[in-house]
């Protein structure tokens, strides 16, 4: 069988799937002012889905919006890679991980059926992820929400879904509605060595990290799920403390550093939104909305098998 791909694009997902990344686009975590700006004007071109997504899931917009930043510059950047080529190509030349591709590949299958897509036409990540939020096959299937009710779920170019399924992503997960995500935390010099913060896993609660030393300001109870996170920075390591929210976006990314992306991008968000709302209801002309972020075009249907 004539395989889709070369040796040395093999070797590169090999490699990046060897760190334990979640198989989805290549992820852009850099926080930006470009990037900012964008989410500021996604936000304000789909804020009615954005609410909506909000109110169902319980998940805040700016972590809604802030996901699709990180994950597809905001739908953007959604892959380019033949879906079916790339499962195909992963489920039977990664033995690693051939039985996850396999199944998402049944998966694929099951979806375009379903949704009268033609599979050969479907275009994502190097891993067969999808649409704006990069939903692999069984997540698209499994939490994937026709939000307008217009009898399909398009995760490319209808906003209200998109937003939709990402909040219930992390409902499903676990996301527990006005709770914190993340907070700066502080640790003696002295206690530095003793503390193990590259672990990802709630395997720690407000009270058991303060009574190892670590101090940080927190509303949740004692017995609150928590981790501590030790992030590199270029002065040196920073001490947060992660909670169950925090823990919740690395079921969308299995990174750390992915988690605390989404936060620092949804965080600078929502204060910059907050600035322009302020100035505007506080001005007697408010101005023009900017223009909605350009969406990829859903793939062409299709009852066609490849």
């Amino acid at each position: 069988m004539r395989r889709p791909f070369d040796l040395n694009f093999m070797l590169g997902v090999a490699a990046l799937l060897a760190l334990c990344v979640e198989p989805a686009a290549a992820i852009d975590v850099k926080r930006s002012d470009v990037k900012e700006q964008e989410g500021i004007e996604f936000w304000t071109a789909h804020r009615q889905a954005l609410d909506q997504a909000s109110v169902h899931s319980g998940v805040a917009p700016e972590y809604l919006a802030a996901i699709l930043g990180v994950e597809t510059f905001y739908g953007r950047r959604t892959g380019s890679y033949r879906v079916l080529d790339a499962l195909v190509t992963l489920s039977f030349d990664y033995p690693a991980r051939e039985k996850f591709f396999r199944d998402e590949l049944e998966q694929f299958l099951l979806l375009t059926r379903d949704g009268r897509l033609d599979p050969k036409t479907i275009k994502g990540s190097y891993a067969g992820a999808m649409g704006a939020p990069q939903f692999m096959p069984s997540n698209y299937r499994r939490y994937a929400v026709d939000a307008d009710a217009d009898g399909r779920i398009d995760l490319w170019s209808d906003w209200p879904d998109v937003c939709a399924s990402v909040g219930n992503y992390l409902k499903e997960h676990g996301w527990n509605a006005g709770e914190p995500v993340l907070g700066e935390a502080t640790v003696p010099p002295e206690k530095a060595g003793e503390l193990d913060g590259r672990k990802l896993a709630l395997s720690e609660t407000v009270a058991s990290l303060t009574a190892k030393g670590v101090s940080f300001d927190s509303a949740l109870p004692a017995d609150a799920p928590a981790l501590l996170i030790a992030a590199d920075e270029p002065d040196g390591v920073h001490w947060r403390v992660g909670y169950n929210n925090f823990y919740v976006i690395t079921k969308y990314n299995h990174s750390a550093l992915y988690a605390m992306a989404v936060y620092e991008l949804a965080t600078a968000v929502k204060q910059r939104m907050l600035g322009n709302d302020a100035a505007r209801f506080a001005t007697p002309t408010s101005a023009a909305a900017p223009t909605s972020v350009p969406a990829p075009a859903l793939p062409s249907t299709s009852t066609t098998s490849p």
